[in-house]
């Protein structure tokens, strides 16, 4: 018997936040997954700064902890989803890589804030989750609310094995929710004979594991990258984003501007992005 998918919805009380905590209890419903709430629980600064005593950091734990779990049994009740909950005073990376292994977690969802110029320099902590988690992760912008999920558009450079591979994840996933799958990739010159292989791998690859799910492939000349999948999200009317997030050189990374980043700051669709390992 195959175990349910366990997804974590991590949520600091924010609109953007409890938003996304919505949008994993509807995606959890939809595929008879199990959502874990998280809070990762930070002092406020004014009780940073008063040197707070352990006893009072025990009280401001127990209160974000009680509000957490108030949240999880509405958000049980209103969805009739099993949902459990986590409140920890820590860094959230850090103590979200240990809950992911404590609860086999296989997706985590996160609020994605609108783009802004410090985010565009910096990035925020969904990004760096994105960067940083070996787990896909799935970022719901304000505006985006879960109903059913028939396009998704899967953004790749090109396709190969270890592209295909990670898509085996995803295969339960879009049969339970009877969506379409569409690959995409942007390529400044369209190389015929290199796009005729793509799709022989495409088809002999995925004909077992996709058998019971529609996609098709798509590939267009460009060098506008990010414009070109922006268009499509449109034209396909896409539901969700798929990316790989691409790892580069320290100095590249420097002056690199992640596409990722900038395509999760300024969606209206969910993105999912899976780790590049």
């Amino acid at each position: 018997m195959i175990s349910p998918l366990t997804i974590i919805a991590a949520t600091n009380f924010s609109a953007i936040a409890n938003n996304a905590v919505a949008y994993a209890a509807g995606l959890a419903k939809a595929t008879s997954a199990k959502l874990v709430l998280f809070n990762s629980f930070s002092l406020s600064l004014h009780s940073s700064n008063a040197h707070i005593t352990g006893e009072a950091m025990q009280k401001q734990i127990e209160k974000a902890t009680e509000k957490l779990e108030t949240f999880g049994k509405e958000i049980s009740d209103r969805y009739n989803i099993e949902v459990s909950c986590f409140c920890k005073y820590s860094f959230l990376e850090d103590q979200l890589s240990s809950i992911i292994d404590d609860t086999n977690a296989e997706l985590v969802v996160m609020g994605m804030a609108e783009r802004s110029f410090e985010q565009e320099l910096l990035g925020n902590s969904t990004t760096s989750v994105i960067k940083n988690i070996n787990i896909p992760v799935l970022a719901v912008p304000k505006n985006a609310h879960f109903k059913n999920v028939e396009k998704i558009l899967y953004a790749c450079d090109t396709l190969s094995f270890s592209s295909i591979k990670r898509f085996s994840w995803l295969k339960d996933i879009v049969g339970n929710l009877g969506a379409e799958l569409e690959f995409f990739s942007v390529d400044e010159k369209i190389d015929n004979i290199k796009q005729e292989r793509e799709l022989q791998l495409l088809n002999s690859s995925l004909e077992e594991e996709f058998k019971e799910v529609k996609y098709i492939y798509k590939t267009v000349k460009s060098n506008a990258v990010i414009n070109e999948i922006q268009k499509e999200i449109k034209n396909y009317n896409a539901d969700i984003l798929v990316m790989v997030p691409q790892r580069y050189g320290f100095w590249d990374s420097l002056v690199h501007k992640s596409k990722t980043r900038i395509m999760a700051a300024g969606l209206d669709i969910p993105l999912l992005s899976f780790p590049n390992f």
